[in-house]
């Protein structure tokens, strides 16, 4: 089951996959998540896991325009709202299975952020926080929280040109990894191309590879 805001993009998906299924969802849109919840909990009873996907990183250049913070406040209601709004939509159902997944998407620019997209970095460090509570208060529930840490992935999430990109990881090497990760029962799914801005900070070379990161034409690194 894929929530998705455009149904075309996985028309194609659905069709070569029998058994998989598509609603189309705003994400942005609190009244649509709540009304999703219920169609979808309706239509598919067996539902146990629940992934948050959804993302959006764009550029912002702060100083050519400090007064508008749309992409900000677009960028926050996507990557974080979001993904507390659809949990929150879900979870009562999920309480109720004997076993449940509640999977999370930060990215490893949460740790070590890219100036250039300040707030997309601000809310993948606000989802390893709340995926952090959000695990705690759930610890004597039969729902797991897990935490999926994407480091840069060939991708679309900044344009074509990031998924061919020789820098970032080939997509299919990621899914491969995370889900041995998963099915190794790891509930923080570090591939291992993102340890280094996962653990920057307590390896004390945090200011070093921050100063790297953002250094000029060097590849955006992303999820």
């Amino acid at each position: 089951m894929a929530p998705v805001r455009r149904q075309e993009p996985l028309d194609a998906t659905t069709a070569a996959n029998p058994g998989m299924a598509s609603i189309p969802l705003d994400i942005d849109d609190p009244a649509a998540i709540r009304a999703f919840a219920a169609e979808v909990t309706a239509r598919h009873p067996d539902l146990d896991v629940v992934i948050n996907n959804a993302g959006m990183m764009k550029i912002e250049d702060i100083l050519a325009a400090p007064e508008d913070v749309g992409t900000a406040e677009a960028t926050v209601v996507t990557n974080l709202l979001g993904q507390i709004r659809l949990t929150a939509a879900l979870l009562p159902f999920l309480l109720k299975k004997p076993r449940a997944t509640v999977m999370t998407v930060s990215s490893g620019l949460a740790f070590v952020p890219r100036a250039m997209a300040p707030t997309y970095c601000a809310t993948k460090a606000a989802i390893h926080s709340y995926t952090q509570s959000l695990r705690f208060q759930l610890r004597a529930t039969a729902v797991e929280v897990i935490e999926i840490v994407p480091p840069y992935v060939q991708t679309e999430l900044m344009g074509a040109q990031q998924a061919t990109d020789p820098a970032a990881m080939p997509l299919a090497d990621y899914i491969a990894e995370t889900m041995a990760l998963i099915e190794a029962g790891e509930t923080e799914v570090l591939v291992e191309r993102v340890k280094p801005l996962r653990f920057a900070e307590a390896r004390g070379d945090y200011d070093t590879l921050f100063r790297t990161r953002n250094a000029p034409r060097v590849p955006e690194p992303a999820r």
